[in-house]
């Protein structure tokens, strides 16, 4: 009895741990942002039985797919939970839980939605019996009345009573006395154990799965860095051609007397009309900002779809402005790199 009851009150102890944890995370991550001087902070995870202390990035991509699957025993039973997520704008939860779990629902939904923020989230929770367990039992009472029922049927009838008793009162409503199982406090904690390691290990898959969107995200951008500075070679060649063609056109009319300061003040005028300097510097500002929304805390998969449209809006205009076909080369080529940008930004958190 007394160590039963000290491990009844040890769980306690662990589930209010891990019920103040998110608040007092929550302060130490303002405290750090403050401080701007650390980008990790060491969490104490409590799990019923055992402690255990790992770290956990603050600044890093975590993507919305993930599998994670976590499996505890009591006496009785084996829970298996299984959560697989993919990409989502808010949090989409769904739930298959056994009735004999149901009264636990709300307070597994919470759990999941506090961990995992974001995306659409199907969860299965399965339980197997690994014991010997039996919740209903023959009503011998009604299955007494039912047979004098049939005896005396019979008689008035003039038929014969049934050749196999069993078989018959059996399927006759009632016949058994199923009685609703209570979920244990052994159970209870085989569940969240379970629940625990799903999280775990789904939020481990999202980490993996972020590292290599990361490492994709700064590939791109550094493509477009690229093209970009390729852009550069052909913004004098423009202004040639321009100057060059409007003297031809000039040349064409014959021996005219033009004014030549004209001459400089149309040119002057295409020339503005084609600078591509403001572009190339709020394209330039927009990748500098995705990069340190990639480096800043959780949750940037939003701010990053915006970021990437206004970096659309800039290679547009630059296209728009180009008149040159090496120039419209480049751009269709970055315009390609953010496309896929575009599409997997959609698979961050």
């Amino acid at each position: 009895m007394l160590v039963e009851f000290i491990k009844r009150k040890y769980s306690d102890f662990c589930r209010l741990i891990t019920s103040f944890l998110p608040n007092f995370l929550l302060f130490l991550q303002k405290i750090l942002r403050r401080q701007k001087n650390a980008n990790k902070i060491v969490v104490f995870h409590g799990l019923f039985s055992k402690f255990a202390i790992r770290k956990l990035d603050i600044t890093m991509v975590l993507s919305m797919t993930g599998f994670g699957r976590g499996i505890a025993t009591s006496t009785t039973k084996k829970v298996t939970i299984e959560i697989k997520s993919l990409n989502s704008k808010q949090l989409d939860l769904s739930m298959r839980v056994p009735q004999y779990f149901r009264e636990k629902e709300v307070e597994m939904r919470n759990k999941i939605a506090e961990h995992l923020l974001r995306g659409k989230v199907e969860v299965a929770v399965m339980i197997e019996t690994v014991a010997a367990e039996v919740n209903a039992s023959i009503n011998v009472g009604v299955l007494k009345g039912y047979k004098e029922q049939i005896i005396n049927m019979a008689q008035e009838l003039q038929i014969d009573t049934p050749s196999d008793w069993y078989a018959t009162l059996l399927r006759l409503p009632d016949a058994l006395k199923t009685e609703s199982a209570q979920v244990g406090e052994e159970e209870t904690a085989a569940l969240w154990s379970a629940l625990e390691q799903a999280i775990e290990n789904i939020i481990a898959f999202r980490k993996q799965e972020g590292q290599k969107l990361d490492q994709f995200f700064r590939e791109k951008i550094a493509n477009i860095r690229a093209l970009l500075k390729a852009v550069e070679p052909f913004e004098e060649e423009r202004v040639t051609k321009i100057r060059t063609r409007l003297e031809e056109n000039l040349a064409k009319l014959g021996p005219i007397d033009y004014d030549k300061n004209r001459l400089e003040q149309e040119l002057i005028y295409y020339i503005e009309k084609l600078d591509v300097n403001e572009e190339k510097l709020r394209l330039d500002n927009h990748m500098n900002y995705f990069i340190e929304t990639l480096d800043g805390e959780l949750g940037q998969g939003k701010k990053l779809g915006f970021i990437a449209q206004e970096m659309g809006r800039e290679i547009n205009t630059l296209g728009s402005k180009s008149n040159n076909a090496e120039m419209q080369r480049i751009v269709v080529r970055m315009k390609d790199e953010l496309e896929q940008i575009k599409e997997q930004v959609l698979n961050v958190l």
